[in-house]
């Protein structure tokens, strides 16, 4: 608990510079505490260290943790690794918004699964893969339009914006260039909201209009061989 705190007070102070550098407030920002692969327990003292948005990488893993957490008055919970249809019905009563909406067919099921839940729109996000990577997954640039055009009407989504992961490089600023595309895209899309920017280089995605940044290793230190 003492290290997250004093993790998320460091963290704080980069934003603040960032966010003092790019002429942006506090406000318009929402930190994301990746707790993939640590343990519940990890889950709850950074909500008692005050933050409220918790992004997890694993449905199966989630499902498995999110019954040690106890009704956290609040908190918001955010899928930012890859859904796999045959895993939608169980994502759907988990999470609060899912970042990795990467193909109609997904956003379809997801939109059927929550309305037969009974539950309210669900809150989503568009994948857009910007490098050659094979690992990363999402949708590409010249498919987006199709995309957004449709996951808008569906009645049980809630379409806030794009998400991307860019190659990870030791210097932020070669990071630099996928934000600048990335918000150039919602732009054109006429969507606010930007979830880029991890650890390593969420002071260039601040810098460049992240509305969403992701943090991990910032807050919680260097984590196990992720699960499953």
């Amino acid at each position: 608990m003492e290290r997250i705190v004093e993790n998320l007070a460091e963290v704080e102070e980069r934003i603040a510079r960032a966010l003092a550098r790019s002429r942006r407030h506090r406000s318009e920002i929402t930190l994301i505490a990746v707790t993939k692969t640590f343990p519940a327990s990890a889950t709850l003292a950074a909500w008692q260290a005050g933050l409220r948005d918790f992004g997890e990488n694993y449905v199966q893993e989630f499902e498995t943790k999110s019954p040690l957490l106890g009704p956290l008055e609040d908190a918001r919970f955010h899928l930012i690794g890859h859904l796999q249809s045959n895993k939608v019905n169980k994502a759907v009563p988990l999470f609060d918004c899912v970042q990795t909406v990467d193909s109609a067919r997904l956003a379809g099921r997801l939109s059927q699964s929550r309305a037969g839940a009974g539950l309210p729109p669900l809150d989503v996000m568009l994948e857009v893969k910007l490098s050659d990577e094979e690992s990363k997954h999402g949708c590409d640039p010249e498919n987006l339009a199709a995309l957004v055009e449709g996951v808008q009407p569906l009645p049980h989504l809630r379409l806030l914006g794009l998400m991307t992961i860019p190659p990870f490089f030791e210097d932020p600023e070669r990071s630099r260039p996928y934000f600048a595309r990335l918000r150039e895209l919602a732009v054109k899309y006429e969507l606010k909201a930007l979830s880029m920017g991890m650890s390593n280089d969420f002071e260039a995605a601040i810098e460049e209009g992240a509305t969403h940044i992701r943090l991990g290793t910032a807050l919680f230190g260097r984590r196990t061989k992720p699960a499953g």
